[in-house]
């Protein structure tokens, strides 16, 4: 998982050398990138069901295979279109990767036991990809640009011999038959999506690859969710967000990840509207939230039994709000000690709101539905953050000068102050979350969970009434 997120931004830096090599025009590289993140969301709406299907422990290890291989394939590449397609190969085990594994180690630990999850999870989710740019520009420059994928081998080799020794199977065989129309509809909706939200900023909105690509795959996507709500056995389990913890739970992901990825978006560029600072300044910038989400996932367990999940998310997100608004605040911008500052307390306090919200919103979920639940949060999450850097793209609109010395820093402002509303917003769907910590799910699963190697069937206890 670690290696996924990290290859998630790692090329970013690398993309004028191979376009040079190559002998390609940087905007042919950029597919390098595209080709991995569109085949990334066209594997989320399959994951919950493959791993139900044939097990996580299989679907994980055989996706950490094929990420491998491709990855040696990316570095032997001696031509663009070779690159390109084991970039989407890559793309479409990472894909699973994450979900499949999320699933594995949600069913492995208990409810109470999950918030100690969090000092491991926030690595491969939050700090693998803010170290992907330095770590990518590094390697480019002191070795090159092959050494990219060429450090997932052995890393990935060992992940595998650990993973077949290590790893055990909670749940296999549980899926349902497979829903080929919801899969035609969802794959291409979610893959059309995120090219034109991640590339629209890019290419601009009019481009007829962005346009027509972001309609049609907003028409797939509403047939999507019509079919996927009368079909027998959806391959997406929308009932899912009826429940009442993971309903809200899901809406705060979509919307926090649109006011980070935002953010993370628009202040390396308010940063050098306001300093003429350079692209790797501006990038060192924001670096620091990194840190702070680090230092979240070390408190989260501490505080979440003491203030209980509404408390601490709703506290969290308001001073998040806070936080981003005295980023847009005139002045800010121009002390990068400041920026700093505060994109460490944005890391700090919007990732303990982040981590409590995700360990919250599965309490309910049933180890069967796991799966599913998982790869929706996924999807929620990922549309979120393109959604965000969608929305600060159009209001930075033509701010900026690329070519001048100068920009105006008002648009990059006015941007942040929507990041800001969005967490602001997400604070409302906080009050919908328990509580308190909730315990485990009483019947059945808790009881065969407690004791897995008992071979008869779970007790049923029936004295025990509580709700969880």
């Amino acid at each position: 998982m670690c290696m996924n997120g990290l290859d998630s931004t790692i090329v970013n830096p690398a993309l004028y050398t191979i376009a040079e090599d190559f002998g390609r025009p940087v905007s042919a590289a950029n597919t390098v990138e595209t080709a991995f993140l569109v085949a990334l969301a066209l594997a989320l709406p399959v994951a919950g069901w493959l791993g139900d299907r044939y097990g996580t422990k299989r679907v994980f290890l055989g996706s950490l295979a094929v990420f491998t291989a491709a990855s040696a394939l990316c570095g032997l590449a001696q031509n663009l279109p070779v690159l390109v397609m084991a970039r989407a190969v890559q793309g479409l085990a990472g894909g699973l990767l994450t979900p499949v594994g999320m699933t594995l180690l949600f069913r492995a630990f208990t409810p109470p036991e999950r918030a100690g999850l969090a000092k491991v999870l926030i690595v491969p989710t939050a700090l693998m990809p803010a170290l992907g740019p330095p770590l990518g520009g590094l390697l480019t420059e002191h070795l090159s640009w092959h050494w990219l994928f060429f450090v997932n081998v052995p890393v990935g080799a060992a992940a595998l011999a650990l993973g077949a020794f290590g790893l055990r199977e909670h749940v296999e065989g549980t899926a349902g038959p497979f829903d080929r129309t919801g899969f035609w509809l969802a794959t291409p909706a979610l893959g059309l999506l995120t090219y034109a939200l991640g590339f629209g900023p890019a290419h601009g909105w009019s481009d007829p690859f962005v346009a027509v690509g972001g309609a049609v795959g907003a028409v797939l996507l509403v047939a999507a969710v019509l079919q996927q709500r009368r079909a027998p056995a959806p391959l997406l389990g929308l009932r899912l967000f009826a429940d009442r913890y993971y309903g809200p739970a899901a809406a705060l992901a979509a919307l926090t990840a649109a006011g980070l990825m935002g953010v993370l978006f628009v202040v390396p560029l308010l940063f050098q509207a306001a300093l003429g600072g350079s692209a790797l300044d501006a990038g060192l910038s924001v670096f620091p939230e990194a840190i702070g989400l680090m230092l979240a996932s070390q408190v989260v367990d501490r505080l979440l039994p003491r203030l209980g999940p509404r408390r601490l998310a709703v506290t969290a997100l308001l001073a998040a709000a806070a936080v981003f608004g005295a980023l847009a605040a005139p002045g800010t911008a121009e002390n990068e000690w400041a920026v700093r500052a505060l994109m460490f307390a944005i890391g700090l306090v919007l990732g303990t709101a982040v981590l409590t919200v995700q360990l919250a919103g599965f309490e309910t979920i049933a180890p069967p539905d796991m799966g599913q639940a998982m790869g929706l949060f996924q999807i929620v999450r990922t549309l979120g953050g393109a959604l965000g850097i969608a929305l600060c793209a159009a209001l930075v609109g033509g701010g900026g000068d690329a070519a001048g010395t100068t920009m105006d820093a008002g648009p990059f402002r006015t941007a942040v102050w929507a990041t800001a509303a969005l967490v602001a917003v997400s604070a409302l769907c906080a009050l919908r979350l328990p509580r308190t910590v909730s315990q485990p799910p009483p019947l059945p699963e808790e009881a065969a969970d407690d004791a897995p190697g008992e071979s008869g069937p779970a007790p049923q206890a029936p004295e025990r009434t509580t709700a969880p």
